[in-house]
């Protein structure tokens, strides 16, 4: 799904911020990325949506893929949940676009609230339904520190929608309860950004 060899990256040639970097995502792995601020992760999420290209060596992806970013920028503002559900899976019948954010918890008038005016979770809890509700969810989803800011029940509703999930996850979270609870077995450590990340699961 998700390849790196030897894969060297960041924005000035002389002063890399990943080093050498080899790994693959093989099948429904969830995968954690860890290392404090400064590491390289958010490098490595560029890289892997393709917003950078490596100085050296090569990254490929293989499946359709879909990334919440802390923003969750995918979701239009000022539109209802509903009408973003809509125009991000545009085959779907209005009774599949209730039934679908129902089981996220928008249920009847709740889905058509505008996105600005929802809480920090709702506003992700809402981009998970929107990204895995369609039809053909994508194989590989990213989330992009997808706890920072929430209590401790929106995180329990957050989890929810990558616990049901039956495709790749790649995760960069600082939140062990959470990786722990959505399942995460495998993790790429960028602690020490000069060397190969270490791999463990």
């Amino acid at each position: 799904m998700l390849a790196f060899d030897e894969v060297t990256a960041g924005y000035d040639p002389t002063h890399p911020i990943i080093q050498d970097l080899s790994f693959s995502l093989v099948g429904p792995q969830r995968v954690a990325l860890v290392g404090p601020n400064g590491s390289g992760k958010a490098t490595f999420l560029k890289l892997t949506v393709g917003e950078i290209l490596p100085f050296q060596g090569t990254r490929s992806v293989t499946v359709p893929f879909a990334m919440l970013d802390q923003s969750v920028g995918i979701l239009e503002r000022d539109d209802t949940i509903l009408d973003n559900f809509k125009r991000l899976n545009p085959g779907a019948t209005e009774n599949a676009c209730r039934a679908t954010l129902a089981s996220f918890r928008f249920r009847a008038d709740a889905a058509l609230q505008p996105v600005g005016t929802l809480s920090g979770g709702q506003v992700l809890r809402a981009g998970l339904a929107c990204v895995l509700g369609g039809a053909s969810p994508p194989s590989l989803l990213i989330l992009d520190e997808p706890t920072n800011h929430l209590d401790i029940d929106s995180i329990e509703a957050v989890e929810a929608g990558p616990l049901a999930y039956d495709g790749a996850l790649l995760v960069v979270s600082h939140d062990e309860t959470f990786l722990t609870n959505i399942g995460v077995d495998r993790r790429i450590d960028l602690t020490r950004p000069a060397e190969k990340a270490r791999q463990s699961t």
